[in-house]
């Protein structure tokens, strides 16, 4: 059966900066407290947090959307990768970013689940908060 995890979070910065930022491995590194690499073409790679995400860009679409295959080290070697679908929508004078993730393991589901507001939202909002 497919998972499917979709969160949506309202950041205060435009949609398009928001995009700029999840793309800039200096900035992105910044938010989450960790090197990254990242890319927006497509085939690029993607590690985070010292290796414990890996995946591939699948599409970017300038200022708007991210989709990439993703798997995190909790994985089973036999899992196949996630899709995160990232959609970056203006949202009066701030952003907000639609997430779907799906795929991503039952045994890592609430791991994932959890870590987006862990790893990525509350630290983007104390990133912005300091801007």
């Amino acid at each position: 059966m497919r998972t499917i995890i979709q969160q949506s979070v309202r950041l205060p910065a435009p949609a398009a900066t928001l995009f700029a930022m999840y793309l800039d491995p200096l900035l992105h590194a910044a938010i989450t407290g960790a090197p990254v690499t990242i890319g927006m073409t497509e085939g690029a790679p993607f590690r985070a947090f010292d290796g414990s995400l890996s995946g591939t860009m699948l599409t970017a679409i300038a200022s708007t959307l991210i989709v990439q295959s993703w798997r995190s080290v909790k994985f089973n070697d036999t899992d196949p990768d996630s899709t995160l679908i990232l959609n970056f929508v203006p949202d009066g004078t701030a952003g907000r970013i639609d997430l779907v993730h799906l795929d991503v393991p039952s045994h890592d589901h609430d791991g994932v689940t959890n870590g987006w507001e862990t790893h990525y939202w509350a630290p983007w909002r104390r990133y912005l908060a300091k801007e």
